[in-house]
């Protein structure tokens, strides 16, 4: 299944329902004894609640009317153990509550991280990684939400809507019913307003994460910003955003607040009801006002529930929207499973073949069409050619970041969609065109190409990568933190940290997309030296623009529209006076046109 596509699991996620049935089912088993103690708290709450109201006939009647001194003292204890026990339980059940709810965060967050990382790199050359972030981190406190929402109301507002409303029954039944003729008519209108409060939250979650996605994107892109002047055209186009989420959130809050009039107007009712039921049934009927006291004090009591619950369906369906969200990221499918027959790979000469290898970037135009070439282990071999004749393709298709569409491609023999990722790529060190690096240490970074590497390793291999005497003048050494991306690093350093981490993972192959693009011609020199030394013995799979860098590889490929044009020796190429190479050898060489050379090659 392709990753864009949901699992069938979303389907019985579309309904409160759904969710919560998905949502109890992953975590009710986990939490249990938890719930169950928040639960026995709101339970109390709920008694407790309604034995004051219960015990206001005594009040009135006992200590007011009857005026039964003995009694007081019982009477007053008795009120003070119950705010008591509802002041502890309620301190349990919220602590409890909380402390399952922010472990069911982490433990979405940490499946979130999981499962983002089991997808493709299509996933994410198709998915913009700011937005996605926002996405999640506004998404992610809706689980917790539903389940909390479910238990409070339940244990809590539920139970004691129902103690309350039994002490209602007990003081006086007909005063009950009348309260109870005008519920139907606000059930309607709550129903309505959830129906139109679903649409509204996913469509303000969606344009909220453009919102983050955008500020986001600024941030990281600054340096570009300030030199393009591009301040008033980001700026023109976020506030258009923030319009849009502004104008949706007030669309959210108008109808999420519509349900204050509606219960208002019902609690207003059904209390002038009553009231003026109990001053009749008190002036003219000579009724002990007690029982009416305690009415009215269970009825105020049971608003604050009452009111909860009118809300729930509307409070539930903007916390199923945000968990809806999470799960439909969650069920999408990794696109590069291994097979059922996936081997760990075993490489001896860690030879590469492409054979009739075709490939597309979704259902966009055809990048590579039947390319075919060899790879001889333990040598160098160079990709060459013009801009978008798919060099870069080929090198994503080894690591298997993407997977051909027909062809195959074989190390040793071993076609690797038959063998597992996580052995292929142990054995290949890679780096990229631009060079990235991760929040840490200087030293961190560098590890990351083999986490059980040695301090002394982790230098020789900055030794080699002409970066150890940068290192040593940064304040803290190898433990200098680098910044978010290495922002405290320029370009150059960058790569060459860059190439480091390739280097101390010592794998058999090794693949280069324009390593020494962002160096300067003194760095590019002393990094071209370095790689010489780190390409002896590793079969080494090379892009480069600037055909200098190449003319002592093994064998050169050139390619053009996404083929193989023509493949040799530099001096073998270059001889070939009509050739692709030549042309673009002639071009770079001097006296050649800088420009015209660019065009060609990309740069």
């Amino acid at each position: 299944m392709s990753e864009k596509h949901r699992s069938d699991r979303h389907v019985s996620a579309e309904t409160i329902t759904g969710v919560l049935k998905r949502v109890v089912s992953e975590n009710g088993r986990d939490h249990i004894r938890g719930y169950v103690f928040a639960i026995f708290c709101l339970v109390i709450v709920a008694g407790s609640t309604a034995f004051t109201a219960w015990i206001m006939e005594a009040v009135v009647n006992e200590a007011f009317a009857n005026r039964r001194a003995d009694l007081v003292a019982w009477i007053c204890g008795a009120i003070l153990l119950a705010f008591i026990l509802r002041g502890f339980a309620t301190y349990g059940q919220a602590v409890t509550l909380s402390k399952i709810g922010n472990n069911i965060v982490a433990n979405y967050q940490r499946r979130l991280y999981s499962h983002l990382m089991s997808l493709s790199v299509g996933f994410f050359s198709e998915a913009r990684s700011a937005r996605l972030a926002a996405q999640i981190n506004q998404n992610i406190n809706g689980i917790r939400d539903v389940l909390n929402l479910t238990v409070t109301s339940i244990a809590r507002d539920f139970l004691t809507l129902i103690a309350l409303i039994g002490v209602m029954i007990s003081k006086d039944a007909l005063l009950t019913a009348i309260v109870f003729l005008v519920a139907p008519p606000l059930l309607l209108g709550l129903r309505y307003v959830s129906k139109r409060l679903k649409s509204a939250t996913r469509e303000s979650v969606l344009i909220n994460s453009h919102v983050l996605g955008a500020i986001q994107e600024t941030i990281q892109g600054i340096s570009i910003v300030k030199a393009f002047t591009m301040e008033e055209q980001l700026r023109a186009k976020v506030e258009t955003i923030i319009d849009q989420a502004e104008k949706r959130s007030n669309r959210i809050a108008r109808l999420s607040e519509r349900t204050a009039p509606m219960t208002e107007t019902f609690a207003g009712v059904a209390i002038a009801s009553v009231l003026g039921y109990s001053a009749y049934q008190a002036i003219y009927g000579g009724v002990l006002p007690g029982a009416f006291f305690a009415f009215i004090a269970a009825l105020l009591m049971a608003y604050d529930p009452a009111r909860r619950l009118a809300r729930l369906q509307v409070s539930m369906e903007r916390a199923a929207v945000n968990a809806r969200m999470i799960y439909e990221i969650l069920d999408i499918e990794p696109h590069q499973r291994d097979r059922a027959d996936a081997k760990p790979i075993r490489i001896e000469k860690a030879e590469i073949e492409f054979r009739n290898v075709s490939f597309a970037y979704g259902s966009g135009k055809s990048i590579l069409n039947g390319v075919s070439f060899v790879a001889e282990g333990g040598r160098t071999t160079a990709l060459v050619g013009p801009s978008g004749a798919g060099k870069s393709t080929v090198i994503s298709l080894i690591p298997r970041f993407y997977d051909p569409e027909d062809g195959e491609i074989l190390i040793d023999g071993q076609d690797i969609a038959h063998v597992t990722k996580q052995s292929l790529r142990n054995n290949l060190a890679y780096v990229s065109q631009q060079p990235y690096l991760f929040e840490g240490t200087i030293r961190d970074n560098i590890r990351y190409g083999r986490p059980e590497a040695t301090d002394a390793e982790v230098e020789e291999a900055a030794l080699l990568a002409y970066a150890h005497e940068f290192i040593l003048d940064q304040p803290q050494g190898y433990d200098t933190p680098v910044g978010e991306n290495g922002i405290t690093l320029s370009g150059g350093q960058r790569q060459r940290l860059s190439i480091a981490r390739a280097l101390v993972r010592n794998a058999p192959i090794l693949l280069l997309d324009e390593a020494t693009s962002a160096l300067d011609t003194e760095s590019e020199q002393a990094v071209q030296k370095a790689l010489e030394h780190a390409m002896s013995g590793r079969t080494v799979v090379v892009i480069a623009h600037r055909l200098s860098t190449v003319v002592n590889a093994d064998k050169i490929i050139v390619m053009q529209s996404g083929a193989v044009a023509e493949e040799g020796t530099h001096d073998v190429l270059a001889g070939r006076i009509d050739g692709l190479y030549a042309r673009l050898h002639n071009l770079q060489a001097p006296g050649g046109d800088p420009q015209e050379a660019g065009k060609e090659t990309g740069e």
